[in-house]
């Protein structure tokens, strides 16, 4: 059985609403999963997951959220080689740009893909959320 980590920043709910998706079908394709905020994760906790879903809103100038998400992230990237990952994360304006470059990052950081990274426009829809439980269980 794979485990599975999902660590998230949220500021209006919309990337909680995601992680909770994507804990959702990550149980349901029969992983152990465990949700935290991005306070409760560092690099300490990634060896002990098979898999890790980051989830963050874009922020800024299409950017990770800079006080707690990003240097929880940036101590957690050594630890990305090899590691399967995936990404999500809602964004109010822009055309996800942040993600892309997040996506870059960790292929740099030598991180494998699981599958696309989710992004969505605000409130996740009903679409956002079926692809939110795709990539938990991807994970599997």
């Amino acid at each position: 059985m794979s485990k599975i980590a999902i660590v998230y920043w949220s500021g209006t709910g919309n990337t909680e609403q995601m992680a909770n998706a994507v804990l959702d079908g990550a149980k349901n394709a029969g992983g152990e999963a465990e949700i935290f905020t991005a306070s409760e994760f560092d690099t300490s906790t990634v060896p002990a997951y098979d898999a890790i879903a980051f989830g963050c809103s874009a922020m800024g100038d299409e950017q990770l959220e800079e006080s707690e998400f990003e240097p929880m992230f940036n101590s957690c990237e050594p630890a990305l080689n090899g590691k399967k990952i995936a990404l999500f994360g809602s964004y109010g304006w822009g055309d996800g740009e942040w993600m892309r470059s997040w996506e870059e990052t960790c292929r740099n950081d030598g991180a494998i893909l699981a599958c696309d990274s989710v992004i969505c426009n605000d409130a996740p829809d009903e679409v956002a959320i079926t692809a939110c439980q795709t990539l938990g269980a991807s994970l599997v």
